[in-house]
């Protein structure tokens, strides 16, 4: 396996796992999430493969075959009068192929982001996963744990 930035030539693929990611999200939150599309749009995708604060790394197989992504974002320090300020690195998706599920394809994605958080000097790795998404457990196996939690009322 090979992971490698991203560039234009990836974009069918990535919007085709994007869709994949987008369905369990809508079977998730049906009342945030509209079917049927992708959180990006090719032109959004073309923008962040050319913005070094907004890395998108791919998995391919040895054969090429497009195994997985992560779209991440450098979270540079905020002032403030409370908070020690740190620079994050910032996992906004990981997704896998339906046919490369549990072939550790997530993992090798996920330990290559984080050698880049600390490449780059970061203080931490954060993301968000929403509640009921499995892909919960498989963060919790990285090691990560709860910073805070997010809750809602729906009106």
């Amino acid at each position: 396996m090979v992971i490698r930035r991203a560039r234009e030539s990836d974009c069918p693929e990535i919007l085709r796992l994007l869709s994949q990611v987008l369905e369990i999200h809508a079977a998730l939150r049906p009342d945030l999430f509209i079917t049927g599309t992708t959180k990006y749009t090719e032109a959004d995708l073309k923008e962040m493969f050319k913005d070094d604060k907004r890395p998108v790394y791919v998995a391919c197989a040895e054969d090429g075959r497009f195994l997985g992504y992560a779209f991440c974002e450098i979270l540079e320090p905020v002032p403030s009068n409370n908070q020690v300020p740190v620079r994050s690195l910032y996992l906004d998706d990981l997704g896998v192929n339906e046919e490369s599920r549990h072939l550790h394809v997530g993992r090798a994605l996920f330990d290559h982001v984080r050698q880049e958080a600390e490449r780059l000097g970061c203080h931490d790795l954060q993301l968000h996963v929403w509640e009921g998404n499995d892909a919960r457990a498989f963060y919790e196996k990285m090691g990560m744990t709860v910073r805070k939690t997010l809750m809602e009322l729906v009106l």
